[in-house]
Parts: structure tokens; sequence; C-alpha cells
């Protein structure tokens, strides 16, 4: 689909948030780095999970927390289908990119990479991508 053939107005309809007004303009939301604006679909789901599942995950053998596991489960392995891995405990949710990257810099990144090795990033990079690869970079004798 070429991006002339999108439907931008149905889009930004999908998203509450994007009906606000900034110095009366309609908003636009470019820092989703730090956070992104969520489609209705998504704040039903957040506001049905606050009203009636929420509890820890895997922590209890209360009814909340049986209820907020099961859909935690169900989220897998929705996602696992969706991306196609083999196994549903394949899926690792975090609380976000920063997180993720320090996860596989230090897991993946602390198994594969050795000395001399090549860790090649632009250099536009934003420091939470480029400080754990600096400090596996240094740990290992790879080269950044």
């Amino acid at each position: 689909m070429a991006t002339s053939d999108v439907d931008w107005s149905a889009i930004r309809k999908d998203f509450p948030i994007l009906g606000e007004q900034a110095h009366g303009h309609p908003l636009i939301y470019f820092d989703s780095a730090a956070t992104s604006q969520k489609p209705r679909a998504v704040i039903d789901v957040l506001r049905r999970y606050y009203e009636h599942e929420n509890a820890n995950v895997h922590r209890g053998l209360h009814e909340l927390s049986s209820r907020a596991t099961e859909a935690y489960e169900k989220s897998r392995q929705r996602v696992a289908d969706y991306i196609g891995a083999v196994r549903a405990d394949e899926i690792v949710f975090t609380r976000g990119t920063t997180e993720s990257i320090n996860l596989v810099a230090q897991a993946w990144g602390g198994k594969f990479i050795r000395e001399r090795d090549v860790i090649l990033l632009t250099v536009m990079e934003h420091h939470s991508n480029l400080v754990p690869w600096q400090l596996l970079a240094e740990r290992t004798g790879a080269r950044l």
C-alpha cells in the first residue's frame, strides 16, 4: 500500500488524544521514543484490565491474579502467533525499548560478542541504544 493510499484522518480519529489542540492547531506528537499515544482499542483493554483484572501476574492464587495471569498469557500467545514464534515462552515483555535494548546487550551480547568483534551503530543513536553497546564493548574488548 502506498503512503498516499492511507487514510491518515481515520487513523488520527482512532487516537483520542490526537483530537486535542496545541497552540490552536491539531495536536501532533513526535516524542514516541519517550512514550507512545494509545489507540482507542488499547485504552479500552487497559480500562477493562484496571476495572476487572488489576493484580500481579504470576504472583498469587486469588481470583484477580488468576484473571490477570490468564489475560497476560493470552496476550503473549497472540504476539507469538502474530510474529510466528515457535513457542509463546519465546516472547518477553518489557517496560519499554530502553529496557529491551539493555537486556539484548547484556544477555545476547554478553554471550556472543567477543574481543575484536565489531558492534556497528549510527552516529544518530539515542543514548538508550548507544550506552549499552559502549558498556558491552568495554567489557568484552569489542570495537564500537
